[in-house]
């Protein structure tokens, strides 16, 4: 039997190449993680159950509320976003419920599908992806529904299929103008900590948040923050749920990440809202020079963290090889995203142009 020479293939080499520069992750989500949580995260395992991991829980339950702009309380689940999606639904819906869902790009639809897979009956208003969640469509449909059949509308405030980010504000006036008592829950992973967020002063109910996006954390942290009246929802919510089960062993070094995370915003070089306005002027000096090439932007509206859709003569997958052959924006240094769901083929994404992946120290 012939033994084999060949040198071993190390699947990390390829992140570590010295001639093409450190790499650079230049997509949606996840982010890049800035070096003092990387030193923060690679810390030994501390006791989960016990008294310095209590503390340390304990600070970060009540310093992450001014994030999301709320003086109520905020879950935090050792999962992904999308395990976030479930939790919010799960704990404040009935099985059989009727919900509205506002449909603007490609994870409103994955939200929508995991809401009929759990037993709910979503309704959908498919609209524009390039316009994002426009609040008179759902005002209509609510003062339709005299009978308060919808129990909740879910909509997402930053697309990231699209780089739309929608008015939250104007959903939450539309709801009031209706009169209709539904909870409002809100996805905000891709915009929580990238852009200006206020749960309370927005009337959200449930707001739905993960760790490797504006937060600049890896995957592993799910968030629900939770107003009084999805509270006393959710005594009465009958779906199945984990309740009275052991709890979960929680993400230890992520949460000793937190001190050098924009959790609490503490310790940060710079505050919210300064951090939201600096996530402008890249994409305003990229957009221009796409614009240049025949490159046409996605979206439409101002408020928007716009990735752009491809000239018709090329495909996404073209003009990312492209700029992975000629300027080695590759693997190795800094990778684009193609666009998602309907858009896969016509758009890529650029972390420069997503308010949701500038680092935000």
């Amino acid at each position: 039997m012939q033994r084999d020479f060949s040198p071993a293939i190390n699947p990390r080499s390829n992140l570590n190449r010295v001639g093409q520069g450190r790499h650079f992750l230049q997509i949606p989500g996840p982010s890049n993680v800035p070096d003092r949580i990387l030193r923060a995260i690679d810390f030994p395992t501390i006791d989960h159950r016990g008294p310095e991991f209590q503390a340390l829980a304990l600070k970060l339950l009540e310093g992450i509320r001014p994030l999301f702009g709320t003086k109520g309380p905020v879950v935090i689940y050792p999962a992904s976003g999308t395990a976030a999606w479930e939790a919010a639904l799960v704990n404040t819906m009935n099985v059989g419920d009727h919900i509205l869902m506002f449909e603007a790009g490609h994870f409103a639809g994955l939200w929508m599908k995991m809401a009929s897979r759990l037993g709910l009956k979503p309704e959908v208003i498919k609209g524009d992806w390039g316009l994002g969640v426009q609040a008179d469509l759902i005002e209509a449909r609510l003062k339709a529904d005299s009978t308060h059949q919808i129990k909740a509308v879910c909509v997402v405030h930053n697309e990231t299929s699209t780089g739309v980010t929608s008015d939250i504000a104007a959903v939450r006036r539309a709801m009031d103008a209706a009169g209709h008592p539904a909870l409002l829950l809100v996805d905000t992973i891709s915009a929580l900590g990238s852009v200006e967020f206020k749960h309370d002063e927005w009337g959200v109910d449930v707001s739905i948040a993960s760790s490797q996006k504006g937060l600049m954390m890896p995957p592993g942290l799910g968030f629900n923050a939770v107003s009084e009246k999805a509270l006393a929802a959710s005594q009465h919510a009958n779906m199945p749920r984990a309740s009275g089960q052991a709890r979960p062993t929680p993400t230890c070094s992520m949460a000793l990440a937190r001190p050098s995370t924009c959790l609490t915003r503490k310790g940060c070089r710079r505050s919210l809202p300064d951090t939201s306005a600096m996530h402008r002027p890249p994409g305003q000096l990229l957009l221009p020079g796409a614009l240049s090439l025949s490159v046409r932007r996605l979206p439409s509206t101002a408020q928007s963290s716009p990735p752009c859709a491809c000239p018709f003569a090329r495909t996404a997958a073209a003009l990312t090889q492209i700029t992975s052959e000629r300027w080695h924006l590759g693997p190795a240094t800094c990778r684009l995203a193609w666009g998602l769901g309907s858009s896969a083929a016509r758009s890529f994404e650029s972390a420069t142009l997503a308010t949701s992946t500038t680092s935000a120290s």
